[in-house]
């Protein structure tokens, strides 16, 4: 009887790696290699690994994911990259299986897959169905917000509210406000805009989860385009769909707020339209966690297309 798969995951101490590792710990269905602490900036002993593997989990920096990809000689290996280094890149899938019908074959056919971005996920999850739809023009001036749990900073951000310091750390932090954040290319590729959307995210003092919303104007859309036609579109969209829903007509009037951590710990995603039709304005808001459905969650969704398809 052969090996089950083999799974490197390098990075497997930072805040991604540490989660995937967890998902993965119990399961009998492959096996999972890590490196010892002294060997993990080892180029020799990281590339004897990755090319050892069958699939190759890299949860690792920008700069330290392309090295690794750049160590792979052996033409079996399969990646999924967490990392935001592919994410735009020719030739690597992008490893959101609800983004499009087809994308669940193409992860699973694929031998380079990037991750998505937290972010991104829930930006492309709301908007590119409504732009293929027509809904949403393409070049609609996108104003994108969203507020993620601080371990969306890495382990400096988490050291800084939950270390000695933890009494001063801000309660509630806005960023990016150059306008520069790395997300908006991969945001805007994958919904299929022409035009870079504005994208101003933001941390609060809880350590997982988001909240993410886009605003849009009726006047400013097309003829057809409302609140329960934008909804439909979702719904048709993920209907079926394991992990993300979208909140009926009934349950978004129910609903007044939104609890960024309402999914914390699963690879769940609820999607749901609100609004006040009277002035024509529309609001778009994702809920997820983004160290699951934004992070590891997805990375491990990924994963199991591939080991159903080998």
């Amino acid at each position: 009887m052969s090996n089950p798969p083999l799974i490197f995951i390098d990075g497997d101490q930072g805040t991604t790696g540490l989660l995937i590792h967890e998902r993965l710990r119990d399961r009998k269905d492959l096996r999972i290699l890590t490196l010892p602490a002294a060997e993990r900036k080892d180029a020799q002993r990281r590339a004897e690994a990755i090319n050892s593997a069958d699939i190759a989990l890299l949860c690792l920096p920008d700069a330290a994911a392309r090295e690794a990809v750049a160590l792979i000689e052996n033409p079996r290996v399969r990646v999924i990259d967490a990392s935001s280094a592919h994410r735009t890149s020719p030739g690597w899938v992008y490893g959101f299986p609800e983004m499009t019908p087809e994308q669940p074959q193409a992860i699973a056919n694929a031998h380079r897959i990037s991750n998505p971005g937290c972010y991104p996920t829930g930006a492309i999850a709301l908007l590119r169905p409504l732009v293929q739809a027509g809904l949403v023009p393409a070049d609609y001036p996108l104003s994108i917000h969203a507020v993620s749990g601080y371990s969306g900073g890495g382990r400096p951000q988490v050291e800084q509210y939950e270390g000695p310091e933890a009494a001063s750390a801000a309660p509630f932090v806005l960023y990016g406000l150059g306008l520069q954040h790395k997300h908006p290319p991969e945001m805007q590729l994958h919904a299929g805009l022409t035009q870079r959307p504005i994208f101003l995210p933001a941390y609060g003092a809880f350590r997982q989860g988001i909240v993410l919303s886009i605003a849009l104007q009726t006047r400013l859309l097309p003829a057809g385009s409302s609140l329960e036609s934008l909804r439909a579109a979702l719904q048709r969209h993920y209907a079926g769909a394991r992990h993300v829903k979208v909140l009926d007509a009934e349950q978004s009037a129910a609903t007044a707020q939104l609890d960024p951590t309402r999914h914390n710990g699963s690879n769940d995603m609820t999607l749901g339209v609100f609004g006040n039709p009277a002035e024509g304005h529309i609001l778009l808001c994702a809920v997820f966690d983004n160290l699951g459905k934004g992070a590891s969650g997805a990375a491990v969704q990924n994963l199991d297309l591939l080991l159903a398809a080998a």
